[in-house]
């Protein structure tokens, strides 16, 4: 995980969250977090580096459609992560101060 940009680490979360995680999915999700366009050149190379690091799967909904979803090492990854940023940082945001 040390190894992955701030966006393909923020790409392994949005996948796991989802229920149907499929490409323009993904790019909605990250479209809102961001408030900005999320290009396909940036999304699917991102994605494609997390398939060849072993941390999602790929597979196909359709001719024009792909699906992802973590590996059991990737999901390994982000549960490792959270614990890492749990050492510094317990911050508790009241529910009136969240987007």
């Amino acid at each position: 995980m040390n190894d992955l940009t701030g966006f393909q680490r923020d790409l392994l979360t949005v996948i796991a969250g989802l229920e149907d995680p499929h490409g323009l999915a993904v790019k909605d999700e990250l479209e809102n977090y961001y408030e900005k366009e999320v290009h396909h050149g940036r999304l699917y190379p991102n994605l494609d580096t997390l398939v060849e690091k072993g941390l999602v799967e790929k597979g196909k909904v359709d001719r024009r459609t792909n699906s992802y979803k973590l590996t059991r090492r990737g999901g390994r990854e982000i549960t490792a992560r959270k614990e890492w940023e749990g050492q510094y940082v317990d911050i508790k945001v009241p529910e009136s101060e969240r987007r």
